[in-house]
């Protein structure tokens, strides 16, 4: 049986790629900012060095401008032997290529500092000036030795800096061409790029005579192998006459601005690229000539975007179709540069950018898009309650996953404002109806001007035939608001204490221990073993107990009562809420419920969008839940990060990934292959299913440790790590304690 297991283990490492075993520092980062030196004409990058040009000369280039004149940088650890540190680095920074070529430090050289530090590693020189280019590269000694230097990175400053500021990428443009080209009839021609994207088009049509009119349309949808001129909701459509000339000309088809999502709230695409619209098909009517694939070229917008930074695959093709789409989404709706709602309205909401940054995190190696969501949302609110009180996870999350405090150090006022606690009432709990939220003061200190309330999920059972409430009965205390609340307050006493606010976080603690009590005593019904939704409701609702086992309230001896509860209900929520819900269902260890939710197959369940034909997710389960819905909605994509740190089980235990978990709930599958970016870099996870037990494989990067629990389906009767028999020990879950493990790849086999 142990040869088995071994061999099946022995096989994965043989088919897998290891380390590369560099000897210089990678992944380099200024402000949290990929590949910085990188310029782009009208979104297309070009061969163009920065360093090549001469003052003046990048002006007529995009860039990534950093805006802070003491940002951090960021490294990857080369590897070395298993359990690779780093125990000291050396940065150094210049302001011309002949004195980086010679790693210098003109500008600033740290020195060499005894430190483990490789992420959020802060600039110490004189304040950076305003546009002007730099050059940086480090080096560092392992317990393995000194490495060499990194490659020179070149970065460019704004026009105006700020000792800290949110720096990003320019939006770029990639040229993709048709997937098929069907000739439906002599005078028309159906063309499918495959998949959707923000994007225009340019056509180039040849033909024999002036001024004859053809008309193209574009779109979304299609329906018996044509376009769907009449969509639902507000899935896209548009048609154009387009005047022929005599000859060979190019035809760009740019998309007209829509009044909604042009409007003073919506951002807009920078004037240096074309209006974009979401374009999966064309159709060109009227036009009897020969179309080449090279001749319809569509013009995508996003922000720069590596789709091979992460990869899952498993046994279930279900589950693995629901990934592909999910992670595509995080790229295809990235065409804005900060996370939006989708087509319709072109807004930044804070639910929408709560899941589509841990998606973000967990599909790509890039942090300042999340950043400056963040930052943004920050000075623009939006109206539901509870996401007001979400700025405080999403600005937690970007702490965790990169390590670097500049956001919450630079906020923490109005984070602290956000939660809400001008809202509380005698009974400790939080409300929004009475005129508290009508008050200049607090209006003021969230910078919202208008009137806040509950939202519990969205479209509400009230407002439209199909809602996704699960007929939640709102009161003047909620238990979904209240449990927002309770996290928000949490996670700003941990802010308080990160940046040497002790008084706040003494003050705090009081607070979520005080909440904590009342939240129980008040909301939860001991006899039934649920959450009500509200003081004085007696409804019992998916969302009043999902919530607050995702958001840390329920204690220990009820979760089983509340999972129960949970897995009698199903779905019966939106797209948004299934992220929490998703979140509930794996933090009380049920990884085969949750496998079971991800690969529903009917109308309520991420397949259904596949099923579809769907390339983008939706902002519903099924055009049926919601009248104006649209299809390209990054807040349906929350299996992108739920996969990763749940199934996968890749999860950041201390800020910028000094400690990890990895910890699969793979539930039936027989195997998974996945590879999850850190900033630390990537964490690879192999298991593969044989009699009686399993074979895993798992990378660690440099640099970091992690703290590895496998699964364990019945009594574990042997262990072997890299070959050698260790002692067997249980979790409190029942699953397999492997213990700490250092960087490096380890080979388990596990029988029963």
């Amino acid at each position: 049986m142990r040869s088995l297991l071994l061999g099946s283990a022995l096989f994965l490492l043989s088919i897998l790629p290891s380390h590369s075993w560099a000897q210089k520092p990678s992944g380099l980062m200024v402000d949290l900012v990929k590949e910085a030196g990188v310029l782009y004409q009208k979104g297309y990058p070009v061969d163009v060095k920065m360093q090549d040009l001469n003052d003046g000369e990048i002006d007529n280039y995009q860039f990534a401008e950093i805006r802070s004149s003491r940002p951090t940088f960021c490294w990857i650890v080369p590897q070395g032997k298993v359990a690779t540190w780093q125990k000291s680095y050396e940065i150094a920074v210049d302001d011309n290529w002949d004195d980086a070529l010679l790693h210098k430090g003109g500008v600033w050289h740290s020195g060499r500092v005894k430190s483990a530090q490789s992420t959020a590693v802060e600039y110490g020189g004189e304040e950076l000036q305003a546009d002007k280019t730099y050059y940086w590269s480090v080096r560092v000694t392992t317990n393995g030795g000194r490495s060499e230097w990194s490659d020179i990175q070149v970065f460019h400053t704004a026009q105006s800096l700020k000792p800290y500021a949110v720096s990003y990428r320019p939006l770029m443009r990639e040229k993709e061409y048709p997937k098929t080209i069907t000739r439906i009839d002599e005078q028309t021609t159906f063309i499918d790029f495959g998949k959707a994207s923000f994007a225009s088009l340019e056509l180039t049509l040849e033909y024999d005579k002036e001024q004859d009119t053809i008309f193209v349309a574009i779109g979304e949808d299609a329906l018996n192998g044509r376009v769907n001129p009449k969509p639902h909701g507000t899935v896209r459509y548009y048609r154009y006459p387009l005047v022929l000339r005599k000859g060979r000309h190019n035809y760009p088809i740019i998309p007209a601005d829509d009044k909604r999502n042009t409007g003073p709230q919506a951002v807009l695409v920078p004037d240096y690229l074309n209006q974009v619209a979401p374009i999966r098909y064309c159709q060109i009517d009227g036009y009897n000539g020969k179309i080449e694939s090279q001749d319809i070229v569509r013009h995508t917008t996003v922000y720069p975007f590596d789709l091979s930074a992460a990869r899952f695959y498993s046994s279930n093709k279900v589950l693995n179709k629901v990934w592909e789409l999910c992670k595509y989404t995080i790229k295809a709706t990235s065409a804005f540069g900060v996370y939006v709602d989708g087509d319709r309205e072109r807004i930044p909401y804070e639910a929408d950018a709560l899941i589509n940054q841990l998606c973000h995190y967990t599909t790509d190696r890039e942090y300042a898009m999340a950043r400056r969501t963040s930052e943004y949302l920050l000075e623009h609110p939006t109206w539901p309650t509870e996401w007001i009180l979400q700025a405080l996870i999403i600005a937690w999350n970007d702490y965790l996953y990169t390590g670097d405090k500049r956001s919450i150090e630079a906020n923490y006022d109005i984070l602290k404002a956000r939660t809400l606690l001008l809202l509380k009432r005698e009974n400790g709990l939080i409300s929004t109806t009475d005129d508290k939220v009508k008050s200049l003061e607090f209006r003021n200190s969230i910078r919202f001007g208008g009137n806040i309330r509950d939202i519990v999920d969205w479209p509400r059972c009230g407002d439209w035939p199909h809602g996704e409430d699960d007929h939640y009965h709102l009161t003047d205390y909620n238990t979904v608001v209240n449990a927002f609340h309770y996290r928000a307050l949490v996670l700003l006493q941990q802010m308080a204490t990160l940046i040497g606010k002790e008084d706040d976080a003494e003050q705090l603690k009081e607070e979520c221990q005080t909440l904590r009590s009342v939240f129980n005593q008040l909301l939860f019904d001991e006899e039934k073993g649920v959450y009500r939704d509200g003081v004085d409701s007696e409804h019992i609702s998916l969302h009043a107990n999902l919530f607050p086992l995702a958001l840390g309230l329920v204690e220990e001896e009820n979760v089983p009562r509340v999972m129960e509860y949970i897995r009698s209900r199903g779905l019966v929520c939106s797209v948004y809420a299934a992220q929490f819900l998703m979140d509930a269902i794996y933090q009380s260890g049920d990884g085969d419920y949750g496998l079971k939710m991800l690969t529903k197959e009917d109308e309520r369940g991420w397949y259904n969008m596949v099923r579809h034909n769907a390339t983008i997710t939706y902002e519903a389960w099924d055009d049926k839940f919601k009248n104006n819905q649209d299809w390209n909605h990054a807040w349906g994509a929350a299996p992108a990060n739920i996969i990763p740190r749940w199934v996968v089980g890749v999860r950041p235990l201390e800020a910028g990934w000094g400690k990890m978990v990895i910890a699969p709930q793979i539930g039936n599958l027989k195997f998974i292959s996945a590879a999850v970016p850190t900033i630390k870099g990537e964490v690879k996870v192999d298991i593969n299913s044989a009699l009686n037990g399993y074979g895993a494989r798992i990378s660690i990067p440099s640099n970091t440790e992690a703290q590895v629990v496998l699964p364990a389906k019945s009594e574990v009767k042997e262990l072997r790590i890299n070959g050698k028999k260790r002692a067997i020990r249980y979790a409190e879950n029942g699953d397999l304690d492997c213990g700490t493990m250092g960087s490096g790849d380890y080979l388990f086999s596990v029988s029963y």
